[in-house]
């Protein structure tokens, strides 16, 4: 879990399983998480990045928890939403 950091987007990762974190803050300027891996910009508050490449068909782990399926390949520092997993 990072949750302090000024140099880049705050983030939430629960499991070890988890290949997705959760974006703890609008800095939607930023283009790198707090460990420093590159994201892509303008992900919202609350939303999802993926940590390691989910290709289509994989499951979106978040939590410990598949909370769904890639639709599409997923590279990482994207975001994760409805465009790219149901």
């Amino acid at each position: 879990m990072q949750l302090e950091s000024d140099q880049g987007r705050r983030f939430l990762v629960i499991d070890d399983a988890d290949n997705v974190a959760t974006l703890l803050d609008g800095a939607t300027d930023r283009d790198k998480l707090t460990n420093g891996m590159p994201i892509a910009p303008l992900i919202p508050f609350g939303h999802k990045v993926c940590l390691t490449p989910i290709g289509a068909g994989e499951a979106v782990i978040k939590y410990g928890l598949e909370i769904g399926v890639a639709t599409i390949d997923i590279g990482q520092g994207e975001h994760v939403h409805i465009h790219n997993c149901r």
